[in-house]
């Protein structure tokens, strides 16, 4: 195999009775394609819940505290300013909290509904707390003295935040790290994400019924009867999804340790097969894994399989696994791309150039890529 630029993941997973991703209406999200509308799974929600995973391959296992990363709007408000009303007078507190807010948020910072929501590691959190810290002491306890302080000190906060983000090697935490970080009020702060993720879909069209459910109130002495009467939407399906990780870049973000690259890429390949999207826990139990994974390294631009069932199949893991298989072998007659293939399925059909094994083959040999690049 030439050098690995690019390590793509595909997946098909069932869902059967859920309510996966929702829509501002309540409803599942959806997505016309190949003249049909399909149910799908936004690229968000799918990160959301890779990142927040816990369990025995989670992100969170790979490092320790320095790896952390929050993201929220008030940021400054609990991790920076909340503890120094512990420790210095409160209008000194409330002196410098506009300053440090603007520096952060920018100009607009200084209400919660004007911010943006923004991720920050922990190494910039504690230096930001260090540094509230170092100005509410400089002010003693002198509310005029803060204000100014943290005026002078808003001048050179990006420069100086910059100095601090340069000389540590995940100053935004593993999850930027990952799947990057935008923020308007600094361009340098931002970070390119090396996970390129997909809105997964259904191969087939949607399939949906609306659920008419009541609640009974167990202490009513009226006429017995339902006490509330509500509807919602379940779909099942099975959904083609996508993922691709730029391999260069996943190491210049880690610093260039291959070892955490390697040990990123196996969590992250547990986490694509193993972790469910899904809303409405307690009443659909919408937990399930993938019925087909094919990983593939190579040198050549990426490219989605999704062509492969613009027209809808049926919804049918050996189908839309042989639909898939025919796409793929028609791909390497056309284009001659040569990537190395590992594949998980349960369907008895061959993909081309492609070896079996098992989600641990699979992961583990995902974890050997990095090492390639050094």
């Amino acid at each position: 195999m030439t050098e690995p630029r690019f390590l793509q993941i595909h997946t098909l997973s069932p869902y059967t009775g859920t309510l996966l991703n929702r829509d501002d209406t309540g409803l599942a999200k959806r997505l016309p394609y190949g003249g049909a509308l399909r149910t799908r799974v936004s690229s968000q929600c799918l990160k959301r819940h890779w990142r927040s995973a816990v369990e025995k391959y989670a992100l969170h296992t790979i490092g320790g505290e320095e790896l952390k990363a929050y993201r929220s709007r008030e940021l400054v408000t609990h991790k920076v300013i909340k503890p120094l009303y512990d420790r210095f007078p409160d209008e000194v507190v409330k002196a410098l909290e506009p300053e440090i807010q603007q520096a952060v948020y920018g100009d607009k910072g200084t209400t919660k509904k004007s911010r943006q929501t923004l991720l920050f590691g922990k190494p910039e959190i504690d230096w930001l707390a260090q540094e509230a810290v170092r100005l509410a002491q400089e002010a003693k306890d002198d509310a005029e003295a803060a204000t100014k302080a943290a005026k002078d000190w808003r001048k050179d906060f990006r420069a100086n935040i910059k100095a601090m983000r340069d000389s540590a090697t995940l100053p935004a935490g593993l999850t930027a790290a990952l799947f990057g970080r935008m923020v308007t009020s600094d361009p340098d702060a931002n970070i390119t994400a090396p996970v390129h993720v997909a809105h997964a879909f259904t191969v087939h069209e949607e399939e949906a019924e609306s659920d008419y459910f009541t609640a009974v109130d167990d202490l009513s002495e009226d006429e017995p009867g339902a006490d509330t009467i509500q509807e919602t939407e379940l779909t099942s399906g099975l959904f083609y999804g996508y993922v691709v990780v730029d391999l260069p870049g996943l190491l210049d973000n880690l610093g260039g340790n291959t070892d955490m690259a390697g040990a990123v890429l196996h969590n992250l390949i547990y986490l694509i097969a193993e972790v469910s999207p899904g809303a409405k826990l307690g009443s659909t139990a919408p937990y399930g894994r993938a019925s087909l994974m094919i990983l593939e390294a190579g040198d050549r631009q990426p490219r989605t399989l999704a062509e492969a069932y613009r027209r809808p199949c049926a919804p049918d893991t050996d189908e839309a696994v042989a639909k898939l298989a025919d796409y793929l072998k028609w791909i390497d007659e056309a284009y001659d791309t040569g990537e190395e293939r590992r594949v998980l399925t349960r369907a008895d059909v061959e993909l081309p150039r492609a070896e079996r094994g098992s989600l641990a083959d699979l992961a583990k040999w995902a974890k050997t890529l990095p090492g390639a690049l050094s």
